[in-house]
């Protein structure tokens, strides 16, 4: 099997830790060779963060260079746009359609910019976009995102999906793991 490059990316406190522990436990669980690196930036102060799950039968390091990313994960528009360079030709970007304003739009000093996605998508990237807040919100808690996002992402695997539930089972807390598989059961079915 070759290897697969997923990159899991967002702005800090969105829980793409969590969601890179349940994909690579789910990995290794399932056989595969898996490595994991995180890196965190300003994570503490809303800045980017990115992780990067490689597995298959051997795999020889975590990086994920341009071009090389099967999937890329993204927990906001902005994000997407930033890792998109790193995405392979075939490769597919699963996108929480949310904004969050970085530091130059919350001072004034920039805007926005809108299209973002279209401008992706017209240079050939796979786009499966989906309003992943309002999903997440619908199963309980805005800080679900990340588990909403990880159901969609599933759609591409082939593992079964009770799985996947046992590793939120294992992984959440247990008065939080109703929301987190109501919340992966929506992004699942989106």
């Amino acid at each position: 099997m070759n290897t697969t490059s997923i990159m899991i990316v967002g702005v800090g406190g969105q829980g793409s830790l969590l969601a890179s522990r349940l994909l690579g436990n789910l990995l290794v669980n399932e056989g595969y060779d898996v490595k994991v690196s995180e890196v965190h930036g300003m994570s503490q102060r809303g800045g980017s963060v990115v992780t990067y799950v490689r597995f298959g039968d051997k795999v020889n390091s975590p990086i994920i260079e341009d071009g090389e990313a099967d999937f890329i994960l993204s927990f906001e528009k902005l994000e997407a746009a930033r890792w998109a360079k790193c995405l392979k030709k075939d490769g597919k970007i699963i996108v929480n359609t949310q904004e969050i304003d970085p530091m130059p739009v919350i001072t004034g000093a920039a805007e926005y910019p809108h299209g973002i996605l279209d401008e992706i998508a017209s240079q050939g990237a796979f786009i499966d976009g989906l309003d992943a807040l309002s999903l997440a919100n619908e199963a309980g808690s805005s800080k679900a995102v990340n588990i909403v996002l990880m159901g969609r992402l599933v759609k591409y695997f082939h593992i079964e999906y009770e799985k996947w539930i046992e590793q939120i089972e294992s992984l959440v807390a247990p008065k939080f793991i109703e929301l987190n598989k109501k919340a992966f059961a929506l992004g699942y079915n989106a």
